[in-house]
Order: C-alpha cells, then sequence, then structure tokens
C-alpha cells in the first residue's frame, strides 16, 4: 500500500471552480458543495500531463474513457480519447504523469527537422481493430500535442501480411542506413515487430546506421512483448509508455535452419522463402519465443480468420484439439533430439529422451496476460530460458499448463525442466510435415524432413523498443 499523502488542488476546470484531489486512486474532481458535480478519472486511465497551449501555466491532462459503442459493434475500439485543461494540478499528478523530455511525439517541434516520426497501422492485428483504434483514440492524442499526418508523421496502413515489412525496406531502413533518427508508433502484435527485425536485419546496414525507436501499441492476440515488458500496465494501450517511456535494445534471438525451410502464410496453405540467410541457410530472428511441439502447433493451427474471431481464447481451443483428438487418440508425440547449451560451457546436453510434448525458449515472462510462461525473466533482460516437458497425456499436459495462469508454477512441478541457456538445437525425426512446423514469434516455419534449428541469442539490436 502506497504511503505516499494526497494531492489537492484548487482553481478551475475548463473554466468552471473546481477541487482536485489525486491519491492511489486516481484523480477525484469536484464542483461545488452538497449536490454538486463530482467524478473521478482513474489513475490507470491516465495518460499524460502536458503544457496547455491555450492556458497561461495551465495544464492539459489527457486521459482514456470506455467506448460508449457497443463492445461488440462492427470497429468499435475499446477506449477513446478525452482531455481536461486546468490552470494548476495536483503537484503530484503532473510530476507523475510528465512526459519524458526525449520523446518526439511531445517534444518541441523542433525536432521533426531530424527526427522523422512514422505511424504503422497493423489492420490484420488481432480482432482487427487497429485502424479504429487509431481514429477515436491515437490520433486523437497526437492532435492535442499539435501533431498531424503529413506534416509531423507519415500513416502507413497495411494492405497485406507483407506491408510492415514493406513499409521498413522502403522508409524506414533508408533513413537509417543514412543515419536519420525516427520514431515509429506501431499499432500491431509480435508479427508487426518481427517483421520490422527481420527486415531490418536481413537487408545490407551502412556504418551509418542509426536504430529507430519504437513505440508499441499492442494490438494483437498474445502480445508477449507488450505484456512482458510493462506496456500493458495500464489502460492506455500504450500510449503512457510511448509518451513516458525510455527506449531500450530489445534483445534478439537468430534462428538458423537447414536447408529447405520455409515460411507458412495464408493459414498455412502456401510457402515462403525466409527473409534471411547465412550460409545458404534460412534464417528468422525474433524478440519473443521460438518453440516446437504443442506450443508450435497450437499457434499455428488457431492462426485462421475464424480462430481470430476469438482473440487469445483462440490459444486454448485450439490447445484443448491438441491435446484431447476428436478420435480419443494420445496427443501427438514429437520425435526429435533436444539439445542445449549452458552459458560457459562448451559441449551440447541431451534433453530428454527423442519423444516431446512441449519445447520453448523465450526472452519473456508472459505469452498472454495471466500466462506466465517464464516466471524468472525479466523485462528486456536478454536472457533465454527453456520450458520444456515430454511426452504427457493429455490432462497431464493440460494441468502443465494450466499452472502457467497460476504466476507460473508449472516451472515448480518435476515433470517440466527449466532452465537459462545459450543455445537451443532440435534435430528433427519426423515423417509427417505438420510435426516439423516451428513457431518464431508467432511466424510458423516448415522445416524438411531429417532438417534441424539451432537458436541463440545475438548482440546485433535492429531497433530500441520504448518500454516502461
Amino acid at each position: 500500500m502506497s504511503t505516499q499523502k494526497p494531492s489537492l488542488a484548487k482553481g478551475t476546470v475548463e473554466g468552471k471552480p473546481a477541487t482536485l484531489h489525486f491519491d492511489d486512486h486516481g484523480l477525484h474532481c469536484s464542483r461545488g458543495q452538497g449536490n454538486g458535480t463530482e467524478w473521478t478519472i482513474q489513475k490507470q486511465n491516465i495518460i499524460s500531463v502536458t503544457q496547455a497551449d491555450l492556458l497561461k501555466d495551465g495544464h492539459s491532462l489527457l486521459y482514456t474513457v470506455e467506448n460508449a459503442r457497443p463492445k461488440d459493434g462492427d470497429g468499435a475500439s475499446p477506449l477513446s480519447f478525452e482531455s481536461m485543461r486546468a490552470p494548476h494540478l495536483p503537484p503530484r499528478l503532473a510530476k507523475e504523469f510528465k512526459p519524458s523530455e526525449q520523446c518526439y511525439w511531445v517534444g518541441p517541434r523542433e525536432l521533426a527537422s531530424f527526427v522523422k516520426g512514422h505511424v504503422i497501422i497493423s489492420t490484420g492485428s488481432g480482432t482487427g481493430l487497429a485502424s479504429d483504434i487509431f481514429s477515436q483514440l491515437v490520433e486523437p492524442v497526437l492532435h492535442n500535442l499539435g501533431l498531424f499526418a503529413g506534416e509531423h508523421f507519415s500513416t502507413h496502413t497495411t494492405s497485406s501480411d507483407t506491408s510492415v515489412a514493406q513499409y521498413t525496406r522502403d522508409f524506414i531502413l533508408p533513413d537509417a542506413n543514412d543515419g536519420v533518427q525516427q520514431s515509429v508508433l506501431l499499432l500491431s502484435g509480435d508479427g508487426g515487430i518481427v517483421d520490422i527485425v527481420n527486415t531490418l536485419l536481413s537487408e545490407k546496414r551502412t556504418n551509418w546506421f542509426t536504430k529507430p525507436k519504437i513505440s508499441l501499441l499492442p494490438l494483437g492476440t498474445g502480445n508477449a512483448l507488450a505484456n512482458s515488458s510493462g506496456i500493458t500496465g495500464d489502460n492506455t494501450m500504450g500510449l503512457r509508455t510511448m509518451l513516458q517511456g525510455t527506449p531500450k535494445q530489445l534483445p534478439l534471438f537468430r534462428a538458423i535452419f537447414s536447408p529447405g525451410a520455409r515460411l507458412l502464410v495464408n493459414e498455412g496453405r502456401e510457402e515462403r522463402p525466409l527473409q534471411g540467410e547465412i550460409d545458404d541457410r534460412p534464417v528468422a530472428h525474433g524478440a519473443v519465443v521460438c518453440s516446437w511441439g504443442h506450443h508450435a502447433t497450437l499457434v499455428a493451427d488457431s492462426d485462421t480468420t475464424e480462430y481470430r474471431k476469438f482473440g487469445a481464447e483462440r490459444f486454448k481451443m485450439a490447445a484443448m484439439e491438441a491435446l484431447f483428438p476428436s478420435d480419443r487418440s494420445p496427443p501427438h508425440a514429437y520425435k526429435g533430439q533436444v539439445s542445449v547449451r549452458r552459458s560457459g560451457e562448451g559441449a551440447w546436453e541431451v534433453i530428454g529422451t527423442n519423444e516431446h510434448g512441449y519445447v520453448l525458449a523465450t526472452f519473456v515472462n508472459q505469452l498472454e496476460a495471466g500466462f506466465t510462461i517464464s516466471p524468472a525473466s525479466k523485462p528486456l533482460d536478454g536472457k533465454l530460458r527453456l520450458v520444456h516437458f515430454g511426452n504427457l497425456n493429455g490432462q497431464e499436459a493440460m494441468d502443465v499448463m494450466s499452472k502457467a495462469y497460476q504466476g507460473g508454477k508449472h516451472v515448480e512441478d518435476e515433470r517440466v525442466g527449466y532452465k537459462e541457456i545459450e543455445a537451443l538445437k532440435i534435430v528433427f525425426e519426423e515423417e509427417e510435415a505438420r510435426w516439423r512446423r516451428v513457431c518464431v514469434d508467432g511466424k510458423i516455419v516448415r522445416v524438411e524432413k531429417g532438417g534441424c534449428v539451432e537458436v541463440r541469442p545475438i548482440e546485433d539490436g535492429a531497433f530500441d523498443l520504448v518500454a516502461r
């Protein structure tokens, strides 16, 4: 419980006398006494406090409200934007929600002369609300800050699953190679991040390459990166972090596949080559997770238009089908050799037998809100950890993974292996292609028969993530 004293201010709000009282719950506003008007702006909904141009020595409080439109309405943003102007705000409030002086989105407009701003709207992320959230929430916030599309930032709206990579290649990479500073606001899930990462790392970079600063508004299904780095710790969809956060290097890993590995797209019906390549071997980069087994299967099988309607519930639905097949057969036992290398050790250590259920290497604490896959992981600490269990029956596997919703207690189960690693290697021994699917940050890579993959962290940072 906080021991900070409440902060008070008296003055006017929107030209009318008011008393403002700020505490750990939020800003309590009142006009008059007895039957006077009273209302509260919850602390979780406050985006920022900025200087109000129209009021001498005044402030503008930016915050979110629940959208009055039906939550199941077609294209309805769950939140919309509101602001309140006042000559004086409680000192603690003004101090706590003051934007970062280094933030392009609130800095002096002189910054626009040497920093380029981009907004990327990924229309296919999550349940498809990115465009509506931009128009009802994000754009009004930017306008309140004195920023306008075409003048202070460029807006890019995706039309396909390759759009983010194309925008990165056409706009962000050339300026980064010329040493131009860039601030990118990305309305997307983890997939948008991995598209930018792989594009920047697969293309040629100059000695003048300057890492872009990316603010993520998490609109995906799981939002593992946002949930694990504090971006979703309030009710502003990442806008508070955008204005108050600090750019930090995003830890990355590199997955090097055997020749013939292909990226599966269009609900698994099509194949594409991976963007990167090292010594004729396909390469994928990630910032969240590389997995094989039940996790990769449920991500792949649930990546359909029909499943995506259910949001994060799609993962649980696909998991039930994988662990309890309709023909009452046991869940598949994934065949292959899994080896790890520990920090400071040169030799590979074989994990388990040649039959596995769950093999997952990750940087992050949570794969979705409340699903704590790696409880020892700290935000952006760059430590790769392995979660593994062998060939369990459906109920056993369900019992183990349900403990992840209890603060990560699954790692205390004797059937689960959990350790920090320096590298992971999988040699596949599966005949059917569907059991050779690997998940890299939500992207699905199909490995050829007898193939392999090796995963290890890299020092090469593609961009800085604005985080709390």
